[in-house]
């Protein structure tokens, strides 16, 4: 594919239209790169000034007036948030996309995509394996999530998070909570201990273990482990979920904050705070629920509100990476460059479908759904 001989392809990039999106997909230092490569990048106005990109800090770019031009004219549409069924409906025939798509929830732009013939590439769909580290938008977005919310806590609490000795007597350090060690849990953790709390943290893999004892953190034995594919923890079975709450629930009732990340991907969030296990919790203590957006790990999680019950916050946080739109468009404009670059090569797009990567990641490629778990429902 190219869009006229030696001039190599056109990359377009829309602005985020969701409320309370600020990201972009293409920062200036990575429009650069493509630009090296013999490809040319076209780009709404204004389309990374919340993320504190202004047109002005873009070299080598082409504005545009608005976003139907951007997907009128682009090879290669590059997006943060899911198309939505109007904007799939305006992506070129043929041509490729690259964003998140949360395929699950949003079937009706998928099936467009498919019948448009476009190639499209889920960003949660990079494999998760060594090589494609550095393509993985997943991690990279859920370490500003981790650090966030941490952040967030540390707000809402009315206590300190550090300990400190003062002439008014001794200050007890926070005791920290952190439900999932993936990467928004580890950064959790670390961001916790950097401020000074006592830290803690469980997950179902027990494979973990060391990565919470390498930060100076506790880690929580409960004696369930549900080693899973990929790198993700397994559904637990109602006994392992029993004995994992038993547990649980006595460090949660002790802990002054609760930071939850525990997810599958495609799924909603697994259910691990009750209401009885907040109502065992000291007033004053705060959750911080990262999941909110996907069903939340506490019961009375609410997206988009903090609920407070019988003395404790329960903060449901949504697009937590937003929060941090400036590095968030920095990291996630490289995952993209990453995970592109090996295909942009001479000018023209060449997809080798022999890798594992290209592979994993399409979600939909010459009329095909390409992801089974979307195909199957699409066929539902």
């Amino acid at each position: 594919m190219s869009s006229s001989p030696g001039s190599g392809l056109i990359l377009g990039v829309p602005r985020e239209t969701q409320v309370g999106e600020a990201r972009v997909a293409l920062v200036p230092e990575v429009v650069n790169k493509f630009t090296t490569l013999g490809h040319r990048v076209v780009m709404e106005r204004g389309a990374g000034l919340s993320a504190q990109f202004p047109d002005a800090a873009y070299a080598n770019v082409e504005f545009v007036d608005s976003a139907a031009e951007v997907f009128a004219r682009a090879d290669v549409l590059l997006k943060v948030q899911p198309l939505t069924p109007e904007e799939a409906a305006m992506v070129r025939e043929g041509t490729v996309h690259a964003g998140f798509m949360q395929p699950h929830n949003n079937l009706a732009a998928v099936k467009i995509l498919r019948d448009r013939k476009v190639t499209s590439f889920a960003m949660e769909l990079v494999p998760r394996i060594s090589r494609a580290q550095s393509m993985d938008a997943l991690s990279s977005q859920a370490a500003i999530a981790g650090y966030k919310a941490v952040l967030i806590a540390a707000n809402t609490l009315d206590k300190f998070f550090p300990m400190l000795t003062t002439a008014a007597g001794t200050i007890r350090p926070a005791q920290v909570l952190v439900i999932g060690v993936g990467v928004a849990g580890l950064q959790a953790i670390a961001t916790a201990k950097r401020l000074g709390a006592v830290v803690e943290a469980y997950d179902v893999r027990s494979a973990t273990r060391d990565q919470v004892k390498s930060l100076g953190a506790k880690f929580v034995e409960t004696g369930v482990t549900a080693e899973g594919v990929g790198g993700y923890a397994r559904e637990l079975t109602a006994e392992e979920k029993a004995q994992q709450q038993e547990v649980l629930d006595g460090r949660i009732a002790v802990a002054d904050v609760v930071v939850t990340t525990a997810g599958v991907p495609g799924r909603t969030a697994p259910r691990i705070i009750s209401t009885a296990a907040v109502e065992r919790m000291k007033a004053g203590a705060v959750i911080v629920d990262i999941l909110a957006e996907n069903g939340g790990n506490c019961e009375l999680t609410r997206a988009g509100e903090t609920v407070v019950h019988k003395g404790v916050k329960i903060v449901g946080p949504v697009n937590l990476p937003a929060q941090l739109a400036y590095h968030a468009s920095e990291m996630y404009a490289r995952n993209l460059y990453n995970l592109l670059n090996p295909a942009l090569k001479g000018g023209a797009l060449n997809i080798d479908w022999s890798d594992e990567v290209f592979a994993g990641t399409a979600l939909a490629h010459a009329g095909e759904i390409k992801h089974e778990p979307t195909a199957k429902l699409l066929a539902g």
